[in-house]
């Protein structure tokens, strides 16, 4: 044994610990092995990110189910590495030259400079959220980190962008997209949130041509009235059948535009009447393909109007300019009302901006392997925790729609597509591209540029970040690794992006590899705080996890967090629940330190259990059930919740507190007996402990010299002990019979203190118990009994008389009597217990009151009046309990 310090320091032992790891390659995969493959490949996070709770809740569900997987002799393979995140990088660095004297924008400086930039900077602040995983305990095999834009990924993700372009499932096309524009780029319509908002209802009159009358329509928006082509109605309106085929004047920028009837015009919104904008609205654009009508685009790529017929807005911010309209439309005459109107307006998940539905030129991926991604999670191939998410996911490919996959993007994969310079203007311009064009020998596509390179123009479009993600769990890995360890066998992630990721993941699988990628997706919960509100950094309401590391350590953090995250719903985050983790790892600790103090154990007398040391390993042994089982079924908080009740109640709190007169100057053979248990008990505990608390369980399994059981080897690189070793040979009737008897034993202690409470002698160690028993107790029994209770001595007495008014207990093991002669001063002990029992009865006699109110109980809320009939039972049960003692003084 290696003795310890006083005090548990976390943060020099966690330091200790990870470099220990890392330097005799713990957590490194090997290939080649003939042990059971474990794999998981880690969601990559943002190369601008830092760690944050949803991070450490992740991360530490990962690190649990491969260090489990350790300990069961598998061969682990936990793959980290971070994302390129498109936007969010370009954004971070963009944000660097708009501060510079002068400020500067990326178009200043020039793409091939500007990508450059980005690299230097992913080189100096990339690593960030690396070494904050490292920190939390993350044992990833760091070895074979990866990065989506590295020199061996980029190549994959040109390969299966040129493999689905030759096969027709990627084309470029003009289509109607949600244009964001603060980034300039277009988004997938999995990241616009539908927000509902408190908007306006403009109702805007529209002269008819003839002049014989005017139609009223009702818009949100009125700053693209000039871009308006056409007024629809619905055909089957009477109010408006006369009308169609007549047309009208467009309120501003005038012009006349036909009235046309379309069934898309809801009858019943507004007015009935609906402008059509096919450049700045899906259904509008939808409705303008179908008569064929002419598209007026007038929105810059940054929401300005660009409308030099309408000088009064021409060059107005898009919001600027509908209040600016509406001061038009009311000069004119022309606004006929304006009322509160509740919509849902998409927001851009990037820059939390309304998107602007845009007509734009963008490359576009009809998804492969649809059918197979679908019938792999519907056939439990691929299974979903919690099972609820399984319908999400069925729902959305059941009306998938193409992938929009290019973005308006410098930092990223550029799309490889290289356009003939005698052709270039012509063909980036042209209403649709694919397969067709190459054929033609117009447009290049492969993973290295053209042999010609100073003929061609490369596409300036970069592909979604997702685009290279969905490629993770295969493309991070070479020939070896996918051999042994694809599939993975678990994904953790979050729920949100279940479609940017998951879904596509799963068919990318299916198309490039015939394969599934994972066996399990275990979704993670959102991390709240304790008002229900999602974590942000403007809330002020999300901790820094390197500085709760640094207060109570990674283990702690860890333990804390999944002690409060059971499956299935959000994490109310507590700081004090991560409080209670280092508690905890304290007690582990001092629980340890106290083992060490004793000595080495020693088989000379052979040792001697009683039912307490039965019990205990009896309940070990249980212990081992419980957390495979919570484990196997991904109930973490379960598995904290059972590591920290056994440790906690069990160990700590009933068997040591049994057993503390075996280390004093007891029976030697119950003394290696004792130490035998708590050797086994501890080298079994924190084995099961290591997932979740691996520094120090590590610690602590060196210091106590059970590493000398391996070879000297760390904890983490040894067999799980087998729970079949304990309590072998032993039938199972005497081990029940035991376990019977602990149970008896401690709830017969625990009547026994509570006696001494009800009389005021909870601290006094001079009392004494008889017991006078139903069935055979043994003086060891007896004996440990005194010691539980805090008692001078307990006695058997299968004869004795109690005189009166003893206080008395029934208990398992029989009547319990504690004789007080000699322990109170009896006089004094009436005057207090009536004096109580005085109050008591004042309090029944108020709420016997209460109740008998007619008015209260009629008109208090049900929680109230059941509260003061709960508080009576109580107080009368307390009276009898008084009346009891008071007559055992008499």
């Amino acid at each position: 044994m290696i003795e310890l310090p006083k005090a548990y320091e976390p943060g020099f032992v966690e330091e200790k610990w990870q470099t220990r790891w890392l330097s005799e390659g713990c957590f490194h995969a090997d290939p080649n092995t003939d042990k059971p493959a474990f794999s998981i490949v880690i969601p990559p996070p943002n190369v601008t990110g830092v760690l944050h709770m949803g991070h450490v809740l992740n991360n530490t569900i990962q690190d649990i189910l491969v260090r489990r997987a350790r300990l069961e002799g598998k061969e682990v393979l936990w793959l980290p590495g971070t994302d390129h995140a498109g936007i969010a990088t370009q954004a971070r660095v963009e944000k660097e030259l708009a501060k510079e004297t002068p400020p500067r924008t990326r178009y200043d400086v020039g793409r091939e400079a500007f990508v450059d930039m980005v690299w230097q900077w992913k080189d100096k602040h990339g690593g960030i959220i690396i070494n904050q995983l490292k920190r939390l305990g993350c044992s990833c095999d760091w070895e074979r980190e990866r990065f989506t834009m590295d020199n061996v990924y980029a190549p994959e993700v040109a390969r299966v962008f040129t493999e689905l372009f030759k096969e027709g499932l990627i084309y470029r096309g003009r289509r109607m997209v949600n244009w964001d524009p603060v980034l300039r780029t277009a988004l997938s319509d999995e990241e616009v949130i539908m927000t509902p908002t408190h908007s306006k209802l403009y109702t805007v009159r529209y002269k008819l041509s003839d002049g014989s009358g005017q139609l009223l329509v009702s818009t949100t928006r009125p700053e693209t009235i000039m871009a308006d082509v056409a007024v629809a109605v619905n055909p089957n309106d009477p109010r408006f059948a006369h009308l169609v085929g007549k047309t009208v004047v467009r309120p501003l920028c005038e012009a006349d535009i036909p009235i046309i009837a379309d069934e898309h015009v809801e009858i019943g919104f507004g007015t009935g009447a609906l402008k059509i904008t096919p450049a700045h609205d899906r259904v509008d654009f939808e409705v303008g393909t179908k008569h064929h009508l002419e598209i007026i685009d007038i929105l810059t790529p940054d929401a300005r109007i660009n409308c030099p017929g309408c000088p009064e807005l021409h060059g107005l911010d898009r919001f600027v300019a509908r209040d600016k309209s509406i001061e038009l439309l009311e000069a004119k005459g022309l606004l006929e009302k304006v009322e509160d109107y509740d919509n849902n307006v998409g927001m851009s998940e990037r820059s939390h901006v309304p998107i602007e539905p845009r007509l734009s030129m963008q490359w576009f991926l009809k998804y492969p392997c649809v059918k197979e991604a679908a019938d792999a999670v519907a056939n439990g191939d691929i299974v979903f925790r919690p099972a609820h998410w399984a319908k999400t996911y069925a729902h959305w490919l059941e009306g998938i729609q193409d992938w929009c996959i290019s973005r308006q993007l410098w930092w990223g994969h550029r799309i490889p597509v290289w356009y003939r310079k005698d052709k270039a203007e012509e063909l980036q311009n042209a209403l649709k591209l694919d397969e067709a064009d190459a054929e033609a020998g117009d447009i290049y596509v492969g993973v290295n540029p053209p042999s010609d390179p100073e003929n061609w123009v490369q596409d300036e479009d970069a592909l979604d970040t997702w685009f290279s993600s969905w490629l993770w769990p295969f493309s991070t890995m070479d020939d070896a690794c996918r051999k042994t360890f694809y599939p993975t066998s678990d994904l953790v992630t979050g729920p949100d992006i279940i479609f940017f990721w998951v879904a596509r993941m799963i068919m990318a699988g299916y198309r490039f590899t015939g394969q599934k990628p994972f066996n399990n997706v275990f979704f993670t919960s959102i991390v709240r705080d304790l008002k229900g509100r999602k974590m942000s950094k403007s809330l002020g309401n999300s901790p820094d996890p390197l500085d709760l590391i640094a207060k109570y350590g990674a283990d702690g953090l860890r333990f804390g967090l999944m002690r409060i995250a059971p499956t299935g719903t959000d994490v109310k985050f507590d700081e004090k629940q991560i409080e209670e983790g280092k508690n905890f790892a304290n007690k582990i600790y001092n629980a340890a330190r106290f083992r060490m103090m004793q000595g080495e154990a020693t088989t000379d007398p052979a040792p001697k259990f009683s039912a307490v040391h039965i019990d205990i390993l009896a309940k070990l042994k249980e212990l081992h059930t419980t957390v495979a089982d919570a484990l196997g079924k991904y109930e973490f908080n379960s598995y904290t919740q059972a590591l920290y009740s056994f440790f906690w109640n069990e160990y700590c709190s009933l068997f040591l507190e049994a057993v503390k007169n075996d280390l004093r100057d007891g029976d030697p053979a119950f003394r290696n007996a004792t130490l035998y248990t708590m050797d086994t008990v501890l080298r079994h505990y924190l084995a099961l402990l290591a997932p979740i608390m691996p520094h120090i369980a590590e610690e602590l399994w060196q210091s106590l010299g059970f590493a000398s059981r391996n070879a000297g080897k760390p904890l983490m690189s040894s067999p799980l002990p087998s729970a079949d070793s304990l309590l072998a040979g032993m039938d199972d009737t005497e081990i029940s019979k035991a376990k019977a008897l602990a149970t008896a034993l401690y709830e017969t202690a625990n009547r026994a203190r509570n006696l001494k409470a009800e009389y005021n002698l909870a601290t006094n160690k001079n009392v004494r118990f008889v017991l006078k028993p139903t069935l055979p107790v043994n003086a060891d029994l007896v004996a440990r009994l005194a010691l539980l209770a805090g008692a001078k001595e307990a006695t058997v007495a299968p004869d004795y008389e109690a005189s009166k008014g003893t206080p008395t207990a029934l208990t398992p093991f029989g009547e319990l009597f504690l004789p007080l002669e000699g322990l109170v001063d009896v006089e004094a002990e009436r005057t207090r217990i009536s004096k109580e029992l005085d109050k008591i009865t004042k309090e029944i006699i108020k709420s016997n009151a209460k109740l008998s109110n007619a008015s209260f109980v009629d008109r208090a809320p049900a929680a109230v009046v059941d509260q003061e009939r709960a508080r009576l039972a109580e107080w009368e049960t307390k009276k009898a309990q008084l009346e009891t003692m008071l007559q055992a003084l008499a």
